[in-house]
């Protein structure tokens, strides 16, 4: 295993919720970890029945707080923007590139492994 992409960006969204977690690759554990299913973003967003890119965007802010807190900001955090996208559905790509752009507005040392095709979406 490349030690080179040691931090993954992991996605998860459904129509109510959004997850953004960063794994160890070494360790194969969950290091930092924001959702929108915790109380205090919850309470914060006004999603109703379904999720916005909003709510992604507030996911991508506290997890880059997270990552800042545990001194993981400067390592470089590797995504696929493209697999996220396909892998979630062309629907919710805004939701994507938002959590992407919040991360890299926060200063997260972001690396998109298509960092070719970037395209602010937001």
């Amino acid at each position: 295993m490349s030690i080179a992409k040691r931090y993954v960006l992991r996605l998860f969204i459904s129509l109510k919720y959004v997850t953004a977690n960063v794994v160890d690759r070494q360790s194969g554990r969950v290091v930092v970890t924001a959702s929108s299913v915790e109380k205090p973003l919850r309470d914060g967003l006004e999603c109703g029945r379904t999720c916005n890119a909003k709510a992604a965007a507030a996911v991508g802010e506290v997890l880059a707080m997270r990552l800042k807190v545990d001194g993981l900001a400067r390592e470089p955090i590797h995504a696929d923007a493209t697999k996220e996208v396909e892998k979630k559905g062309f629907k919710n790509r805004t939701k994507v590139w938002a959590i992407l752009n919040a991360l890299r507005d926060h200063d997260v040392n972001l690396r998109l492994d298509d960092d070719g095709d970037y395209r602010p979406h937001v």
